[in-house]
């Protein structure tokens, strides 16, 4: 279950990033964070209505912990758009997927076993990872870089973090619905209290609401898919496949946008889904 959900999430947020880069550059990044976190709250809301929530019962502590994760969402979400403001791409990827390392390590320190081959399995698709974000004809200049780079750095370690409180603590307590509600919710409120208010709330045409629409539902997707491979099995290899979607991103790029990938990224998403396929066959 944890392999087949961490799968479907990176084909998912693969999905997401594609489109969110067209969306950004229709409507901005912060129109297009916000309508993708609008739509996603109005169907979990719309999803939680439906439902019975027993709220009584769960213990304080665990209510703390869901806000700290979504706290930890949020500052990386904006610590990302800064990043990507700031410095390009082909550098600041590679540190934001570092993100299912920081979510292992904090899974291993914490208890959870790894066995032998779940931890070459999980080495080998870091290393794919990596690699499928590395563009060997671009150089950047490093002392411009630094900035960029350390928000990176702060969107991963948030990202990392936060998936592992949520897979740990929150979501076998709370359910996906909620975990993910709350998150919507947070984004949003961010948004809303450092944003323009009125350009955010400027309404998008119908081409732009459609692709909105259909990254907001991607992301959905993929969180879901997160959520309920973390709450059946290994939080690690959940978050460690679900970092795939950069490949899938560039792949999309590459099929529909005639985007060319490099030899190395080619190896980069193969190293993965070797890694993907050791996991699958560790006992």
């Amino acid at each position: 279950m944890d392999i087949l959900m961490g799968l479907m999430a990176a084909a998912c947020w693969g999905g997401t990033d594609f489109l969110v880069g067209i969306n950004a550059r229709a409507v901005g990044v912060r129109r297009a964070v916000f309508f993708s976190q609008l739509i996603g709250l109005v169907i979990l809301s719309l999803l939680l209505l439906s439902m019975p929530l027993q709220a009584s019962h769960i213990p304080i502590t665990i209510w703390g912990l869901a806000l700290l994760a979504a706290g930890l969402i949020v500052i990386g979400a904006l610590a990302l758009s800064h990043a990507f403001a700031l410095g390009k791409a082909a550098l600041v990827a590679p540190l934001v997927t570092s993100y299912g390392a920081v979510t292992a390590l904090l899974s291993w320190i914490s208890g959870e076993q790894l066995g032998a081959f779940t931890v070459l399995g999980l080495a080998i698709c870091l290393l794919g990872v990596v690699l499928t974000a590395v563009n060997v004809n671009r150089q950047a200049e490093t002392s411009t870089m630094l900035l960029p780079l350390l928000f990176a750095l702060l969107a991963s370690l948030c990202y990392g973090c936060s998936f592992w409180l949520q897979g740990r603590y929150t979501l076998a307590v709370l359910g996906p619905n909620l975990s993910l509600w709350m998150g919507y919710a947070f984004g949003l409120a961010a948004l809303l209290m450092f944003g323009d208010r009125r350009k955010l709330l400027a309404r998008p045409t119908r081409r732009q609401s459609g692709l909105l629409l259909a990254a907001s539902l991607l992301n959905l997707a993929g969180f879901a898919a997160f959520a309920v491979g973390s709450g059946h099995g290994s939080v690690s290899v959940v978050t460690v496949l679900s970092t795939l979607s950069g490949g899938i991103a560039a792949l999309l790029g590459a099929l529909l946008l005639g985007e060319r990938l490099s030899n190395v990224q080619w190896l980069g998403v193969m190293t993965v889904l070797a890694g993907a396929l050791l996991l699958q066959l560790t006992p």
